[in-house]
């Protein structure tokens, strides 16, 4: 693929090198282009990273070869929500891990993720840019391309929908609180002073007898934050057992990501994908009565 910017008036004089950073170029990219693509040209001509772009020039570069990749296609269903040559927002069901791990060396989205690739022919890796739990359903966003992938991570904004036990006020709300790991547990998290700063926001969209439904955004990324934060606070995720929620009435966590927003690393246009609640969350919300009253559009 090859890219191409518009060398704008004030970065008359620049050294290529800081007018391509200023694009979102990493150093790391700069030099594989550099040293593993075919270089740099402005109209047309080859051009250092050391020397001077001028006002109206076009620079252009080809983005070297993805390595190959060592996870092996396979014909997993996917929902694609949004594609393009640059970004990717695919939709996962509960139940389907993200990579292959030692408890699932197969049969995960980037397995299936690979076979589309391979299915259209086009060469590349997986980049997911946010993982979400095996259990938790929702919109992964991944780069499709090393370009991409930096420009991503920087500008990209998560809401989940959540389903917590009991009566909550309607409103907004803040848990501000450390997460590490739970003794010498390998996937329990709690909250601890020996723990990362973490904080999510929320909202309690409405409120039953039984259960609450939150819109919860993450401000930080710990593993498992939303869900110990929630039973933090006293009301842990419907079907959470690793945090206290009961499976009576759901067989996973009830948490959803269901609006991602990015910035889109070459355009610039500000992106929102939303991805509607799944049938066993949807189910559990009706029979409180969680769904009148609010429009996802909110999020």
């Amino acid at each position: 693929m090859e890219l191409c910017y518009l060398v704008p008036p004030e970065a008359e004089g620049q050294r290529l090198g800081l007018f391509l950073r200023s694009c979102g170029l990493t150093a790391g990219l700069i030099k594989s282009v550099k040293h593993a693509g075919e270089g740099f040209f402005a109209d047309g001509a080859a051009i250092h990273t050391d020397q001077p772009v001028r006002a109206g020039q076009r620079v252009t570069f080809a983005l070297p070869p993805d390595p190959p990749t060592s996870v092996t296609p396979q014909p997993v269903p996917l929902t694609i929500a949004y594609e393009d040559d640059f970004v990717a927002v695919l939709d996962k069901p509960a139940g389907l891990a993200v990579h292959p791990t030692l408890n699932y060396p197969d049969h995960t989205l980037a397995n299936g993720w690979i076979y589309h690739l391979q299915e259209q022919g086009r060469p590349g890796v997986f980049r997911p840019v946010n993982r979400i739990d095996k259990n938790t359903s929702g919109l992964v966003l991944c780069a499709q391309n090393a370009f991409a992938a930096a420009g991503l991570a920087a500008h990209v904004r998560k809401c989940y929908l959540a389903i917590a036990e009991g009566t909550m006020p309607r409103g907004p709300g803040c848990v501000e609180a450390p997460v590490g790991r739970r003794g010498d547990s390998i996937i329990g998290r709690c909250v601890t002073p020996q723990g990362k700063y973490s904080r999510t926001e929320y909202e309690v969209l409405a409120a039953g007898p039984g259960f609450s439904l939150l819109a919860c955004t993450p401000c930080t990324g710990r593993t498992h934050q939303i869900r110990v934060h929630m039973a933090y606070i006293g009301h842990p995720l419907a079907g959470d057992t690793l945090y206290g929620g009961s499976a009576e009435k759901i067989g996973r966590h009830a948490l959803h990501c269901a609006v991602i927003r990015f910035l889109h690393p070459y355009t610039g246009v500000t992106h929102r994908i939303a991805s509607d609640l799944p049938r066993d969350m949807r189910a559990l919300a009706e029979q409180d009565g969680l769904l009148e009253g609010w429009q996802s559009e909110q999020l």
